[in-house]
Parts: structure tokens; C-alpha cells; sequence
């Protein structure tokens, strides 16, 4: 198969999609790679790199898309790449199409079968190729709050691990999930006090546990998070249902409850955000006020540590794309369910429920289109 890698082109996105060393396990399979100019050098993976892993450079994205079989990416394609989509392409990245109607109608539209990294899903509800990114989310969510809660940044002046005799600053996480559990671990390393709220009172036994209970849990429901966080200096969003919208769970009430300067982050951006007061944000401009509250809502957070990003990453992808390249996508989704649920879009059919369910559009079931 003919696999190409394109360079990302969204803001400050600055992750490649496979490492050289990825890159040289697909042509010893007996694939061809062709690879972008450029696109891994802001990872610090330079063209000669992918030349003697054995990839083929090619100067523009016009000409990996219209010569692949495959396309990996590491996120969406943008309005300006939809003129590379057609037919019979195979596209592996990150998706989130549920919040993202434009982009689905494209893959729709060109019949592109679209698979999508956060929903490739394990029968225990596990999200292998979306857990790297959400570890590093998390853990960077705790020191982004913490810098813009900088009297600098215009933020309230705290230092979430206090010093002694100062008490510490608050940190309420919605969600226990991969990236709360990550933010919490950062938090509370830091000496914050840290409030974490799920649904899943099991989840939050097990985090009680994990972390010698350090940290505060609570059940989900309107008054508990009312309080956390109208307590916090910082709030951390972190509700995911896989290839759903994000449920509202932070009302703009409970941000007007903030003091003035305090920060709230929604990782879950990317898929509408779980705070009523968020939309989508930029590497280049990353943050707006609302109500006096600070509000960083960059959907593609690990990319501003991109080479840590790219290998975990590359890591958890390339069984996947081994797979696909492999075996093709009909034969590898009929021999892996996991795969399988991956798959977003196929021959101008919406295959996810989830997708499909929000947009109000019939899911066509994956089985009866192979």
C-alpha cells in the first residue's frame, strides 16, 4: 500500500503523524512511504531522517494525498484540504466529527473511509490511540493553569502548591477519567488541594486508592461541582463520551461563582467542551475572558510539546497502521472489532452511532457495507 504522510497545517500543530523509525517498520512490511517536505522538522525529525528510513519526499500535500492509498494524520483535515479528499481514500487520524459538521459532510461527500483515532475502542471501553494524548493533556493542563494563573498572565495571583503557611490553591477536575487522572497526579505533585468529580463512585474508589487519599473525590451532580467550582483556582475539564458531543456539565452560573483571575480549562474542547462558557481556542491565541475567568480552550494541546507528543503517539498508532496497510481495511476491521469501531465514515455512509446520533442522521451499520 501506498501510505502518505502530510504535514500539519492547523495552528501551531506541530506533531508529525510517524517517526522515521515507523516510518522504516512500513517499508520493511513492503509499503511505500511518501512523506511531505517539512513535516517532521518541528518534531526534530528532519527530511534526510525519513529519506533513510526510507520514505519518499514529496514537496507538497496535493501530491501525497492524490498518490496514497492512505493517509495518516495526526489531526482533522482542514476546509482547505477538503480538495484532497476523494474516493476509495483511507484517512487515519483524529477526527472528532461529532462537533465538526462541515468536515463530516466532506468525508461524506468524496466517499472517503474515515478512521478515527479517538474511537478505536477495546471491549473493556478502553481508547488505546487516544490515552497518550490524554496523558500528556492532563499533565499539561495543570501547568498551563498554573502559568496563566500568573498575576502576569492576569490571573489571581496563586500559587497552587502554597508555601508554608499559605494555604494552597484549589484544583477541581471534572472527570476521572485518563485525563483527569493525569492532571490530578500532576496537582496534587505540585501541593494543590484537588477535588476530582465523576459519575463512576468505582472510579473514584480506585483514585482514592491510587493516590493515598491525597485527593478529594466526588459524585457527579449539579451542587458538588457547583462547589468545587466555585472553590477553584483552577478548573480542569475532562469529560469524554467517545465519539459524542461532551456533556454540559460546568454551567456559565457556576464561572460567574469564580473569583475574578482564576483559570478554567476544558481539555474536552475538541469535542464541545464540558464548561458552557468554552469554544474552541489557538496556540496563537489561546485564551479569552469571560466573567473576570480566565478560559484556555486549545483543542490540540499536545501539540505544543511535539516530539514527546509524536512518539507516544507513533507508538500507539503504528500496530494499527501495520494493520490497515497490511490487510486493507475491510479484512483488517473484519478481524478486529477494535479497529472496527474506528471507523467514522465509509462510502458516503455515517458508521459511528455516536457521530451519526449528533447530527440526527441514520447510522449505517459498518458489517452491511464491507
Amino acid at each position: 500500500m501506498i501510505v502518505g504522510i502530510p504535514r500539519e497545517i492547523k495552528d501551531h500543530e506541530s506533531r508529525v503523524a510517524m517517526t522515521p523509525g515507523a516510518v522504516e517498520s512500513l517499508i520493511h512490511d513492503g509499503h511505500t512511504v511518501l512523506v511531505e517536505v517539512g513535516a517532521g522538522v518541528d518534531s526534530g525529525f528532519g527530511d534526510d531522517e525519513f529519506e533513510r528510513a526510507g520514505a519518499t519526499l514529496r514537496s507538497s500535500a496535493a501530491e501525497v494525498y492524490g498518490e496514497s492509498e492512505m493517509i495518516v494524520k495526526v489531526k482533522e483535515p482542514l476546509e482547505s484540504e477538503y480538495g484532497f479528499l476523494r474516493p476509495g481514500l483511507l484517512l487515519f487520524t483524529y477526527l472528532h466529527l461529532a462537533v465538526n459538521w462541515p468536515l463530516t459532510e466532506a468525508l461524506l461527500q468524496t466517499q472517503v473511509a474515515a478512521v478515527a483515532y479517538e474511537t478505536v475502542q477495546r471491549d473493556n471501553g478502553s481508547l488505546p490511540l487516544l490515552t497518550p494524548m490524554s496523558e500528556i493533556a492532563g499533565r499539561m493542563a495543570v501547568q498551563i493553569g498554573a502559568h496563566y494563573l500568573e498575576v502576569t498572565q492576569g490571573g489571581r495571583g496563586v500559587l497552587l502548591g502554597g508555601v508554608p503557611g499559605v494555604r494552597a490553591g484549589a484544583v477541581a477536575i471534572i472527570g476521572g477519567g485518563v485525563v483527569g487522572t493525569n492532571a490530578a497526579r500532576v496537582a496534587l505533585g505540585l501541593g494543590a488541594r484537588t477535588t476530582v468529580i465523576d459519575l463512576n463512585v468505582d472510579r473514584l474508589r480506585y483514585l482514592d486508592d491510587v493516590f493515598g487519599g491525597h485527593l478529594t473525590t466526588m459524585a457527579s451532580n449539579h451542587r458538588n461541582i457547583f462547589e468545587a467550582v466555585r472553590r477553584a483556582e483552577l478548573v480542569i475539564g475532562s469529560v469524554l463520551l467517545p465519539g459524542a458531543k461532551a456533556p454540559t456539565l460546568v454551567t456559565e452560573a457556576m464561572i460567574e461563582a469564580m473569583a475574578p483571575g482564576s483559570v478554567v480549562l476544558d481539555v474536552a474542547v475538541d469535542q464541545g467542551g464540558c464548561i458552557e462558557t468554552i469554544h474552541p481556542t489557538s496556540h496563537s491565541q489561546p485564551t479569552y475572558l469571560l466573567h473576570d475567568v480566565i478560559h484556555y480552550a486549545v483543542p490540540n494541546i499536545p501539540g505544543a510539546v511535539p516530539r514527546t507528543a509524536t512518539y507516544a503517539l507513533s507508538n500507539a498508532t503504528l500496530p494499527y497502521i501495520r494493520e490497515l496497510a497490511n490487510r486493507g481495511l475491510a479484512q483488517a476491521v473484519r478481524g478486529d472489532a477494535v479497529l472496527g469501531r474506528g471507523v467514522n465514515t465509509f462510502r458516503g455512509h455515517i458508521t459511528h452511532a455516536a457521530v451519526a446520533g449528533a447530527f440526527d442522521q441514520a447510522q449505517a451499520p459498518l458489517e452491511g457495507l464491507l
